[in-house]
């Protein structure tokens, strides 16, 4: 199905709005980077991982799906959100403006690895940090699309080394990332002093290899917890790991 353009902005282009849940909306550029079940799992995970977080973060934040599903979740938390790319901050700004979440969301233009910007001792901490290097970047690629995807600002590591200067020593980091990345995600835990506490696969289709992961990292070591997400079977059809994910944003109630 084709998508549906809502309003042709001067600054970002033709705009897509889009339901995140069911009472929160966000635009997205129609060509640029999209919000996608990368972002709902990460969501997932860290709703699961501290489901009465008072503060939390997200960094790289992008549109704001992430932070939005938090705050929507979560509605006695204060949360803040860090980005670095225009176009993506600007869509941030609008869809924390008409979110209803404004008074305790605040949004942050900068970079993520400059911690010192916010106050330490957050319970909960997100990111999804980019997948491919700098050497991966094709000519021409969109500028939104192209700084969601390389690691223009820094990988996993970098994500990792903030995340840790501003958790609590309580609280959670929850990160998402390409699947091949456990061997560069468990050595930035270790120089960081987190332990590794939980990996979770998603699956985009039963047979298929992990698409991406989730891990949950903490200053407290225990036993770590694996778990895998199929989204489809081997036919296509929808799981019911699908169905929890849409449960989460809410979307279970509701027709197909």
């Amino acid at each position: 199905m084709a998508r549906r353009v809502a309003l042709h902005d001067p600054l970002l282009g033709p705009l897509t709005d889009d339901l995140l849940t069911p009472e929160v909306r966000v635009y997205q550029r129609l060509k640029g980077h999209r919000f996608s079940s990368d972002d709902v799992a990460t969501a997932y995970v860290a709703y699961s991982a501290r489901p009465a977080a008072q503060r939390v973060l997200d960094l790289g934040c992008g549109l704001g799906s992430v932070l939005l599903l938090l705050a929507w979740k979560l509605p006695r938390a204060q949360l803040c959100g860090v980005e670095a790319q225009a176009m993506s901050f600007e869509l941030l700004q609008r869809n924390v403006a008409r979110s209803g979440f404004a008074e305790r969301v605040r949004v942050v233009h900068g970079d993520l690895r400059e911690p010192s910007r916010f106050e330490p001792g957050f319970d909960l901490v997100t990111g999804t940090p980019p997948y491919f290097p700098p050497e991966a970047v094709l000519e021409a690629e969109d500028e939104q699309r192209a700084f969601a995807r390389i690691e223009y600002r820094g990988g996993v590591e970098a994500y990792v080394a903030a995340g840790a200067a501003l958790l609590s020593q309580d609280g959670a980091f929850v990160l998402c990332g390409d699947a091949r990345a456990d061997a560069r995600v468990a050595a930035a835990a270790n120089v960081a002093g987190l332990q590794l506490r939980a990996r979770h696969e998603i699956v985009a289709r039963a047979g298929m290899t992990p698409l991406f992961s989730v891990w949950t990292l903490s200053f407290a070591s225990g036993a770590v917890q694996t778990s895998t997400l199929t989204l489809r079977g081997e036919s296509g059809e929808s799981t019911a790991d699908a169905a929890r994910l849409r449960a989460f944003s809410g979307f279970d109630a509701l027709p197909a």
